[in-house]
């Protein structure tokens, strides 16, 4: 029985209610997967005796099925750290290059867009810095789902593109760089301490979406975390106060995020810290020419259809890291 005061804090209960739902999605798939297996074993036997090819290519079919099934249960199995069931933010840097890395960049944010579109999970641009001439400098989209920073919080890095650059006259292959780098939207209940002497506050003409207001006044805000170095930005909000309030959020997400890394026995300090974006600390390569392939140089997964990845298609690589962690 719920406690009589369970409402009254909303965010403790939505947080509670959301994992409610885990629990009872993997409680009522098991029993779907055992009633599946006992309707697929005793229709095997009959198609076996009846020596019915055709159902028992279909049963082959359905046990795959099932397979991939309890695979995708296995997986939300490992999403059991604190931060895990928490909505997240993913800045995406351009490296060195110019417009053939702030176009890569730009791909990159559509990739994640489309993977959180195809889990209908919900995306909200926070800031974006357009490229000179095609593609973002920079951006941050803050995405909202079931479990989001959990599936994506391996994804911080430097990922690399190689192909036949679409901006050079002489078609030539270049490589370029990103930084992607993921962190937890905290809630009211995490307590993160901030010193306003050691905040300093910039703001500046937002250059995004939002209307002739938004690009003739000063509603864009940058905080910059003295001690930390941690800088954050928001844009996307006409009100100079609103942006501000998401900037904070911002900065104690990147705060927590930063105590939650100092935790980890396997120290990723090399993908948090703002060194030079180059080769040396790819976390995947994305190769488009001479050949097809996408890799990820963590887990030594592979696959060959880099325009279904950059569609979005990234689960096997979220699910191969997510095996990763220890």
């Amino acid at each position: 029985m719920l406690d009589a005061n369970f409402w009254h804090d909303k965010i403790k209960s939505k947080k509670i209610i959301k994992e409610k739902k885990l629990y009872e999605d993997l409680v009522n798939s098991f029993e779907y997967s055992i009633k599946k297996l006992k309707d697929l074993d005793d229709l095997k036997e009959l198609a076996v005796e009846e020596e019915n090819l055709s159902i028992q290519k279909e049963i082959l079919n359905n046990v795959v099925d099932l397979r991939n099934l309890v695979k995708k249960n296995e997986i939300k199995c490992f999403l059991s750290e604190e931060a895990d069931s928490f909505d997240c933010y993913i800045e995406i840097h351009a490296g060195a290059g110019g417009t053939e890395s702030q176009d890569w960049a730009d791909m990159l944010r559509r990739m994640y867009l489309k993977w959180s579109d195809n889990k209908n999970f919900k995306s909200n641009l926070i800031s974006e810095h357009k490229g000179d001439e095609a593609g973002i400098k920079s951006s941050t989209i803050k995405l909202e789902g079931d479990y989001v920073f959990g599936w994506l919080k391996k994804e911080s890095g430097i990922h690399r593109l190689v192909r036949i650059s679409p901006f050079d006259s002489g078609s030539r292959r270049h490589t370029s760089f990103a930084s992607i780098w993921v962190y937890p939207v905290v809630d009211e209940n995490i307590s993160i301490e901030i010193n306003d002497k050691d905040l300093r506050i910039d703001t500046y003409r937002s250059s995004g979406a939002g209307g002739q207001h938004v690009n003739t006044t000063d509603s864009a805000v940058r905080i910059t975390h003295l001690p930390s170095k941690i800088v954050v930005q928001c844009q996307n909000e006409r009100s100079q106060h609103k942006n501000k309030e998401t900037c904070m959020n911002m900065l104690k997400a990147r705060l927590y995020d930063f105590e939650l890394k100092k935790k980890e026995e396997k120290n990723l300090s090399d993908v948090s810290s703002k060194s030079e974006i180059g080769w040396g600390h790819q976390i995947r390569s994305y190769v488009l020419q001479p050949y097809r392939l996408v890799k990820d140089n963590r887990t030594n997964y592979e696959n060959t259809s880099p325009e279904k990845v950059l569609d979005g298609e990234i689960d096997e690589f979220l699910e191969q890291s997510l095996y990763q962690i220890k």
